[in-house]
């Protein structure tokens, strides 16, 4: 991908970040999507090393363990979406992918985005499928990604109760939307999740750790992707 800007429209703007891949802008929220050190690397970082990795070594999402059951809130870009379903062809996994956004992207800044995968054509080719599913529709690609885009806030969805095992949360940052970053909203996701479920994000900030804290959640600080000192990583214990 060139390193260029793609205007896309006046609410979002397609960038090249650090490391070459792309990430969105919102000009009235100032904000960028992923790191502008790099999206994929840091995708890859937060969610997939250190969210999705961990449990696909202990067995969730192979036989006879069944799926592996992934809420994100923020699907944004599909970025962390693209490259679980990656991760599920080359270990052959099993996953369950429930993606909560608000906000769903414009087929302009969707073409616009594929234009990075260029060079890899299986990721271009899911990019694109991923995109293609309908909202609010579960749909199976590839026979073992079932995947579920739901266009809703997620403070106001009904969560299954004690049944995923990981969460990936890619919200804006807590100063751009601080009604995502509420302990009522962990413990929304604490109820939803599975004992010993995992839940990861890029955020550091310490009253994110003490909301998810008082919420039940057992939290730890890792190194966080280029660009980044730290990242948050808690877990909902198994005995309570």
């Amino acid at each position: 991908m060139k390193n260029e800007e793609f205007s896309v429209e006046p609410k979002v703007e397609v960038r090249v970040t650090g490391d070459g891949s792309a990430t969105l802008f919102v000009p009235a929220l100032n904000e960028h999507y992923h790191s502008q050190h790099g999206a994929r690397q840091e995708s890859a970082h937060v969610f997939i090393r250190y969210g999705l990795e961990p449990l696909l070594a202990a067995g969730l999402g192979q036989y006879p363990n069944g799926h592996l059951s992934i809420l994100e809130v923020g699907l944004g870009t599909g970025l962390n979406a693209l490259l679980t379903l990656e991760r599920a062809w080359e270990l052959e996994a099993l996953i369950c992918y429930d993606g909560y956004e608000t906000y769903p992207l414009p087929p302009t800044a969707i073409a616009a985005l594929r234009q990075q995968w260029a060079d890899e054509p299986a990721l271009s080719r899911a990019f694109a499928q991923l995109h293609a599913v309908p909202w609010n529709i579960a749909t199976e690609l590839e026979n073992i990604f079932l995947l579920s885009k739901i266009q809703q806030p997620i403070q106001a969805a009904t969560l299954p109760a004690e049944h995923y095992h990981l969460i990936y949360f890619d919200a804006f940052a807590p100063e751009k939307q601080p009604e995502l970053w509420t302990e009522a909203v962990f413990a929304q996701l604490y109820a939803a999740a599975a004992p010993g479920a995992v839940l990861v994000s890029y955020c550091a900030q310490g009253q994110f750790r003490r909301n998810l804290r008082a919420a039940g959640w057992l939290t730890e600080r890792l190194p966080g992707p280029p660009g980044k000192r730290e990242m948050t990583r808690a877990v909902k214990p198994i005995d309570e």
